[in-house]
């Protein structure tokens, strides 16, 4: 009885760390860059749609710019106008904070 109760207190303890670490998950964007301020750390993007065909491999453009804020994020191979990322984000406010920018276009040439 004791076994099963000290059981029951380390899964309440663990569910109450994981539920909150599960509703604070990053939003995604994907899009092509359209300027990059390495100053100001923004990027700034043309959004893409999640309709994916032979035409648009990465979805097609929604005509909605974004701007990220990327100080602190991790960033793989570094953007320029024109390359297609993905961007894991967390929104504060009016801002959208960068975590990830992953340059997909350069890595698909590289063969990732």
């Amino acid at each position: 009885m004791k076994r099963l109760f000290g059981l029951w207190v380390l899964f309440f303890a663990l569910s109450c760390l994981v539920v909150p670490a599960a509703s604070q998950a990053a939003e995604v964007a994907q899009g092509k860059v359209i300027a990059v301020d390495a100053a100001a750390k923004t990027l700034t993007i043309e959004e893409f749609d999640t309709n994916i065909s032979h035409e648009n491999p990465y979805g097609r453009p929604t005509g909605i710019t974004s701007v990220y804020r990327t100080e602190g994020a991790l960033v793989g191979i570094p953007p320029e106008p024109g390359d297609v990322v993905r961007i894991a984000y967390e929104t504060k406010g009016s801002e959208r904070i960068a975590i990830r920018v992953m340059n997909v276009s350069k890595q698909d040439l590289r063969g990732k």
